[in-house]
């Protein structure tokens, strides 16, 4: 299971954003806008009514990651700007015959070909069916674990599963889970099939009966975290 930190969120708008700096007085010029699309800006554009991010509105700049959702060996991404934030940065690098907005002239010349080479061997189709694919991985792993009675959200869009912290340290090791007070969450990339999503709910729900034997202890409470709908515990299940 990937640890990499759920950074998007479906109730995004960029459009309200902007809505509010306009409404308090704000002109094009007084801010500044950088969208981080490390994960899911290859995932969102292959989405049917998902909110895109385009630089027809204000924004002044996008990143996007190469090792995460693309699975580049190395850690390396693109970063778009407007070209009047570039010619304000850049330099001529006499050695290169051109201008150059790195630091000090260098960069990491095996990185772009990484890239290259991954956008070429997926493509765009390959790259929407990887999407299409984590997409409904994700909502299966959801499905499942509120069949179980476990409390579990997945935001629309998203393929980061956020879910009741195990009540083991051991087996958060074991699946690589990252974990903040009593949730965690797992991130279904390409990599992760249904057979290992099968794999770890078995073995999730065989530990778990373990930890919740009647008389001891019960799973927390996460309606403060994940929102009552979501929460599975034992007072919110009633509600439901």
């Amino acid at each position: 299971m990937d640890k990499t930190r759920n950074s998007f969120d479906c109730r995004f708008h960029l459009d309200l954003i902007l809505q509010i700096l306009k409404k308090c007085g704000y002109s094009n010029d007084k801010y500044y806008i950088h969208c981080d699309a490390a994960l899911y800006g290859l995932i969102i554009p292959f989405i049917q009514h998902a909110k895109t991010i385009t630089f027809k509105k204000s924004v002044g700049s996008v990143s996007i990651s190469g090792h995460k959702f693309l699975g580049c060996p190395m850690p390396c991404g693109i970063q778009m700007t407007r070209k009047s934030y570039i010619s304000s940065l850049s330099t001529k690098i006499e050695y290169i015959a051109s201008t150059d907005a790195t630091i000090s002239g260098s960069r990491n010349g095996l990185a772009p070909i990484l890239l290259w080479y991954s956008l070429c061997m997926k493509g765009r189709t390959g790259l929407q069916q990887d999407a299409k694919m984590c997409i409904e991985n994700a909502r299966y792993l959801k499905g499942q674990l509120h069949k179980a009675g476990i409390s579990a959200m997945l935001n629309e869009f998203s393929i980061i599963v956020v879910f009741e912290r195990p009540n083991d340290h051991k087996f958060i090791r074991q699946w690589q889970l990252s974990c903040t007070r009593d949730m965690t969450h797992a991130v279904v990339m390409p990599c992760i099939t249904r057979e290992t999503i099968d794999n770890f709910f078995k073995d999730l729900m065989h530990e778990r009966e373990k930890w919740y034997r009647v008389g001891t202890t019960v799973p927390p409470c996460l309606a403060d975290d994940i929102a009552s709908q979501n929460c599975l515990c034992c007072c919110h299940k009633m509600c439901h």
